[in-house]
């Protein structure tokens, strides 16, 4: 069965294809045949003005069209979309996403960023690991901060905060928000040590190609300190130069790390294991349980 997930985030919009396969002893494959990323940068108009302009709106509308065309070459049997923390915040989004659904076919829904939290969880990645411990799935986005707690075979929360790579270059996070969420991280694990945290998002991914980690080896949390210092040394030009970085990597990898190091000092987390997954992927798990289902 061919599936996909789009998701439009607060930086960029990702299209995932994934075919979903039942093994002979029942377990259920989900290999990826493409994941294309297209950086919208939605964040940087709404975190600012409030809405989506007409340039940005054109552009999520063709990028939707290329997206079609390409599960159509594809023969996805079906589709889950959905849209994040600049979407959630812009004004006018309810109105872009209905014309989306004109001029592609395509609905795109609106996720509160507890669903956000749900669905990154459906990767179920901290069940597989040693229940001796806990797990803090962390996944950092240009609008918002999804962090959900797994600790002895159980979720104990799942939180989403308006902390995110965009809006912290924006300016736009205030002490209070911060203080928020310190609070909140120390106070819902400091009954369920030791944590170690679980890392999803571009972010995070590309620091772990760039510590040329083993696949499955965790980062020490001082080594992302590391990082936080040596990228804030140089400018946005100088990243790209010295690391390869996008220019939408260039600027955001910085802030991203900043919340990565906070969230797990708060939670007293020393590593972080980053299996590269994110909501497209909790996505499609939850379209093919929707589909058996039915």
């Amino acid at each position: 069965m061919i599936l996909a997930a789009i998701d439009i985030g607060s930086n960029a919009a990702r299209l995932l294809i994934t075919e979903a396969s039942v093994y002979k002893d029942g377990t259920v494959d989900f290999t990826k045949l493409n994941l294309l990323r297209i950086p919208l940068r939605l964040g940087f108009d709404v975190f600012a003005n409030g809405f989506i302009s007409e340039e940005k709106k054109r552009k999520m509308i063709d990028t939707i069209k290329a997206y079609k065309l390409l599960m159509d070459i594809y023969k996805v049997e079906a589709l889950k979309a959905c849209a994040t923390s600049a979407m959630r915040d812009a004004s006018n989004g309810a109105q872009v996403l209905a014309d989306i659904k004109r001029e592609t076919g395509i609905d795109v829904h609106i996720i509160s960023g507890q669903d956000e939290a749900n669905i990154i969880y459906e990767t179920h990645i901290a069940e597989k690991l040693n229940t001796d411990k806990s797990y803090m799935y962390v996944d950092v986005g240009g609008g918002s901060t999804e962090v959900t707690l797994f600790a002895n075979d159980h979720i104990v929360f799942k939180e989403s905060f308006n902390i995110g790579t965009i809006r912290l270059l924006n300016g736009s996070v205030t002490d209070e928000q911060w203080e928020h969420m310190k609070w909140y991280i120390k106070n819902h694990t400091k009954d369920f040590q030791p944590v170690e945290a679980i890392g999803s998002g571009g972010n995070i991914n590309k620091i772990f190609s760039i510590s040329k980690r083993k696949e499955g080896k965790p980062l020490p949390l001082d080594l992302l300190k590391d990082y936080y210092k040596e990228l804030g040394l140089n400018s946005v030009e100088e990243r790209q130069h010295l690391y390869n970085l996008r220019s939408d990597r260039a600027d955001v990898i910085v802030p991203a790390l900043q919340i990565y190091i906070a969230v797990m000092r708060w939670a007293n987390a020393d590593e972080i294991y980053v299996p590269k997954i994110g909501l497209a992927d909790g996505l499609v798990k939850m379209l093919y349980k929707e589909m058996m289902e039915k």
